[in-house]
């Protein structure tokens, strides 16, 4: 490509001496970036750009060299290297200089550098430099792949040629990084660098350039390329065999994409930063000129990054093989025929006949199952994974349109192995795109949330994986309940089926849940499921959040959201699916999603629900017998302790009914035990617990109630940095409260031991001084600034003589909002009885059981002036 010509006002080789000015520089380098940005904005190609850049750069600091004298030093040279040496500049990348001498530098030369280099800094230039003689700089090289690398991208600017020539002669195989170790350690280091992002290419705010599939991950193959056979770019490699045409073009095309995203978050972010985080996403979008209105913009920017980058993890794995094989010699000798069409090499399935996918398309789908019969092997070899993607660009229909597919398809999603490693490379290599129309939709469908931290298919497949990972024995331990559930299932494919097709109508508009029910039956009857069956998998796709939401975000101690809960599930074989499929779906969200808190309100709402089904629903439980139940144990548990069955009568004998059926054994005994050893009951009580069974920590607050308390509470605990799960408010009937909130630390553990002291101090002042000020609330993240979640209230309905008003609330989840909250109710003269406090990313969704000072439920009235009160108190726009 032609260098695009820089305007003659931008030429520093043009600039007079008596001009060459750290003012008239810095006003050079601002016009620079003012004209690349001009001509991005006018669509320019970002190649000619970045070259542009790179030779304004060579002037400058040519000019710069000569200012100095430098070039009166005939031994010196100054040469790019890394990027700047393969004439690449972005906007706001930084500038890697090396300055080399054949012998070592003089103090009289050293002298000057310095000065030549604190002037580059002086102008405001990213910078990164190194001054070494040909000697020292060799033996870094030698020492330091990252140097190596660097070195094998030089360029001279100015200066010495006879220098640069030497150090180009110093860095030739084999005695300056071989090709072999070169490509060993190149490959180690794409490794390391793929762990650092959990090795996967679909985290929602990835790095451009070295997230898996970006940028780093194209450079290898050209530095790999370079060294086995000196090949400078792309396009060279064709001509070694390594890549045909179609796959040159796919790369570039990829590569085009890629830097005109990191060129739009240069110039938008005016720093050499390359992570697309939230709060650049819709910026970047913007600039590269996508349409629509609130997020569609970024979901399509971000949907075609995700598919670029899956494209070049293929196009990279199936390059490093060849590599492997080509510089290594690793083609393996070890060979065991699978069939007439497969023959394994070392671990890796390779086909006899490339053509065979192409001939007969149902072998692509018998490839996979083969992965699945044969456990020793471990990838797709490159012959045929060259093979694979040809076909699958050749295909005309979807693969389930075919007869022979479908039954290839089920027979892997019967075997006890094919959900795991055959799911995972089927995903991988866009046979699962291939196979089901669907999901083609949602490849590369970004969540623009900070709830999930994958794309639509990423969660998808890793909810797959879920399923095989927590169904093995030796993870027993991991999730027992789902194990125990999940080898109870009579089918489990339908779970495959359902969990497949749960998410799989995101980004259509329309309920996803209904959207992708519809598909999921329709897939059933084209793969010859039963009509029971088919129902059971839509039924599934469509109440997929019906288990969490019930649990996380509704009183699971009424028996009347059990009764509801049960009526929906019907049955225990829906509930043992729901099960397995609610603890997959959250555990494959994000990664610090799932605590022990969730496992154990899903628990308790499993065995619950199980109870219902079991008595039958016709025949409620009676709460009489379960409250005196739990009275009974936590006497027997008190008694053992050593307490007087006197004194526990005459504390009871202040509790309401509701306490003992809201609580377990335990927890009465234990609230009981620390209200009687409480000496001055003028003062608050404020005890800590780690309940292993509860899944967090534990605060029981015992005090005279008081104005505003539930405020007050989750105002101190919001500024210890503590979240807020659940809460239980109860009033004695002598006029005290028995609160308890479970809690735990942003990462999701119990509250770290520590701590306990100062919060149990702060909140005993606050509980104490009349008048006490609240500590102001944390300001509002980075991230949460990009979100508009508007302040929704919906009143639940509730049935028979019920006391109290359910609320559900939507809010942003922005710092001291449940103190927030909580101070509406005390404006409204509202008494809070239950809380379910629930973050979803940058939302919380909150229920709360609320009555009238009087006992009574919310009227009308009540409720509207609540929600206007909310509405204002919580608009987004306030926390901006």
């Amino acid at each position: 490509m032609e260098l695009l010509m820089l305007p003659e006002q931008l030429n520093p080789g043009a600039i007079p001496d008596d001009r060459l000015t750290i003012p008239h520089c810095k006003e050079l380098l601002s016009q620079l970036q003012t004209w690349l940005q001009a001509q991005f904005e006018a669509q320019e190609d970002v190649l000619p750009l970045v070259m542009a850049r790179s030779e304004f750069t060579d002037q400058l600091l040519t000019r710069l060299w000569l200012k100095f004298g430098l070039d009166k030093h005939p031994s010196l040279a100054l040469i790019a290297v890394g990027g700047y040496g393969r004439s690449e500049l972005h906007p706001y990348s930084d500038i890697d200089i090396l300055v080399l001498s054949q012998k070592n530098i003089t103090p009289q030369q050293g002298e000057t550098i310095s000065q030549f280099l604190t002037l580059l800094w002086d102008l405001r230039l990213d910078i990164g430099h190194a001054v070494r003689s040909l000697k020292e700089c060799v033996q870094q090289g030698k020492d330091d792949i990252t140097v190596a690398t660097n070195l094998l991208e030089s360029r001279l600017i100015c200066g010495s040629v006879q220098t640069f020539d030497a150090l180009q002669e110093a860095i030739q195989p084999p005695k300056f990084w071989p090709s072999d170790a070169f490509f060993r350690a190149k490959r180690e280091e794409q490794m390391l660098r793929h762990q650092q992002y959990q090795d996967t290419a679909f985290l929602l705010e990835p790095d451009v350039k070295s997230n898996p599939g970006g940028l780093r991950d194209l450079q290898i193959i050209t530095w790999i390329a370079r060294r086995q056979y000196g090949a400078m770019s792309l396009q060279e490699m064709t001509s070694f065999g390594f890549l045909n045409k179609a796959e040159y073009l796919e790369l570039q095309d990829c590569q085009n994409f890629l830097w005109r995203v990191r060129f739009a978050l240069h110039l938008a972010i005016q720093k050499n930063d390359n992570r697309l985080l939230f709060d650049r996403q819709r910026i970047v979008a913007k600039m590269l000129g996508y349409p629509g209105e609130g997020n569609a913009p970024v979901e399509q920017m971000m949907k075609r990054f995700f598919q670029t980058v899956r494209r070049i993890t293929e196009l990279n794995e199936m390059l490093l093989q060849l590599f492997d094989e080509a510089i290594l010699g690793n083609e393996s000798t070890k060979t065991k025929l699978v069939n007439e069409n497969f023959i394994v090499r070392g671990t890796l399935i390779d086909v006899l006949e490339p053509s065979i996918f192409e001939n007969a398309p149902h072998t692509m789908l018998d490839l996979f199952y083969q992965i699945a019969e044969n456990p020793e092997i471990t990838g797709i070899y490159s012959s045929c994974l060259r093979a694979l993607r040809d076909a699958r660009r050749g295909l005309v229909i979807a693969l389930q349109e075919l007869p022979e597919c479908r039954e290839r398809f089920m027979a892997i999603l019967r075997h006890p192995r094919g959900i795991s490693l055959p799911f995972t490379l089927m995903h991988e290599h866009g046979i699962l795109a291939a196979y089901l129309p669907q999901w083609s939709q949602i490849v590369g469908q970004m969540q623009f949330d900070m709830f999930h931290a994958y794309t639509v298919d990423e969660h998808t497949h890793r909810l797959l994986k879920n399923i095989y990972r927590f169904q093995q024995a030796e993870r027993a331990k991991l999730h027992p309940l789902f194990f125990e559930t999940y080898n109870r299932l009579k089918k489990p494919e339908l779970l495959f089926i359902a969990a497949l097709f749960h998410d799989i109508a995101k980004g259509r508009g329309g309920d996803h849940s209904d959207l992708g029910a519809n598909d999921a039956l329709y897939f059933c009857e084209l793969h010859g499921l039963d009509r029971y069956e088919g129902r059971l998998v839509a039924w599934l796709v469509k109440n997929h959040l019906l288990f969490s939401v019930t649990a996380q975000r509704r009183d699971i101690y009424d028996p009347d959201i059990i009764t509801e809960f049960a009526r929906a599930v019907r049955d225990e074989e829906h509930l043992g699916y729901l099960y397995c499929l609610t603890v997959a779906d959250i555990c494959a969200t994000n990664d610090s999603l799932w605590n022990d808190w969730k496992g154990t309100l899903l628990k308790e709402l499993f065995f619950a629900t199980q109870r219902a089904l079991r008595q039958g629903l016709e025949n409620p439980p009676d709460m009489r017998l379960r409250i005196r139940e739990n009275q009974r144990q936590a006497m027997l548990i008190l008694k053992i302790q050593g307490y007087d069955e006197s004194k526990i009568n005459q504390l009871w004998q202040q509790f309401k009914a509701d306490y003992f059926l809201r609580h377990g054994s335990e927890q009465i005994a234990w609230h009981s035990r620390h209200i009687i050893d409480h000496a001055d009951q003028s003062k608050p009580l404020v005890v800590f617990g780690n309940h292993k069974t509860r899944g967090g920590s534990e605060i029981f607050l015992y005090s005279p109630d008081m104005p505003n308390l539930f405020a007050t509470v989750a105002a101190i605990l919001d500024h210890k940095n503590l979240d807020i799960h659940d809460a239980q408010i109860m009033n004695s009937k002598d006029g005290y409260v028995m609160d308890t909130f479970v809690v735990m630390e942003p990462n999701g553990e119990p509250v770290v031991v520590d701590r306990v002291p100062m919060i149990i101090q702060s909140l005993e002042q606050a509980l104490t001084r009349p008048g006490y000020t609240l500590p102001p609330s944390r300001p509002l993240s980075r991230r949460h600034r990009q979100f508009n979640v508007p302040t929704t209230i919906t009143f639940l309905p509730v049935k028979g003589d019920h006391k109290h008003s359910l609320i559900e609330l939507v809010a942003l989840d922005s710092p001291g909002v449940l103190a927030r909250i909580g101070s509406v109710f005390q404006e409204c003269e509202l008494e809070v009885h239950a809380a379910k406090i629930t973050t979803i990313g940058e939302r919380v969704e909150d229920f709360f059981s609320l009555s009238r000072h009087d006992g009574f439920p919310l009227t009308d009235e009540d409720k509207q002036k609540l929600e206007e009160k909310l509405i204002e108190k919580l608009n987004p726009s306030d926390e901006m």
